[in-house]
């Protein structure tokens, strides 16, 4: 077994209000129904349980499941990192964080999110795994957006190059 890793940041300005916008990325029914290859996000306390379909792409089939410990700093932050149950062991993990900046026209919403897999693949296929992982991640990206602003019936503007960090 060998661990794959693979990370996304994203930044927009979405044309609705820090409040709407959290109510909706702190409720893990609608992140899961807005989120592609999410089959149910389960919440239990300050944790979240996430089941995954099928992950196309992968050289192998799997559906991973793993638990986040969530962070809440309304309405400014919302963090989580991989925490599985006591003495369970997860062949998946993410960690991240979604912020939440409000700007004359609505919302700066920055994303960053690692992920990794834990594979019956030899590391010699990190690159093809990585890859397919990368791609994996914008599409479920482009799709989490556009549910997301379809959701708020509003639109997004991406930031120009030189306001984006990193």
């Amino acid at each position: 077994m060998t661990w794959f890793e693979a990370s996304r940041e994203s930044q927009a300005v979405v044309r609705a209000s820090p409040e709407r916008i959290w109510a909706i990325l702190t409720d893990p029914g609608l992140v899961a129904e807005m989120t592609p290859f999410v089959r149910a996000i389960t919440e239990d306390g300050d944790h979240w349980r996430w089941d995954l379909a099928t992950i196309p792409g992968l050289g192998v089939s799997i559906a991973p499941s793993f638990t986040v410990r969530m962070e809440f700093d309304e309405p400014r932050r919302i963090g989580f990192r991989h925490d599985p149950p006591d003495g369970e062991r997860e062949r998946a993990g993410a960690d991240g964080t979604y912020v939440l900046e409000e700007v004359e026209t609505g919302t700066r919403l920055s994303i960053d999110l690692a992920t990794k897999v834990d594979l019956p693949l030899a590391r010699l296929a990190s690159p093809a795994v990585s890859a397919t992982m990368r791609a994996v991640l914008a599409e479920m990206g482009r799709r989490f957006s556009s549910n997301l602003l379809e959701h708020l019936d509003t639109t997004a503007d991406e930031l120009p190059e030189d306001l984006r960090e990193g």
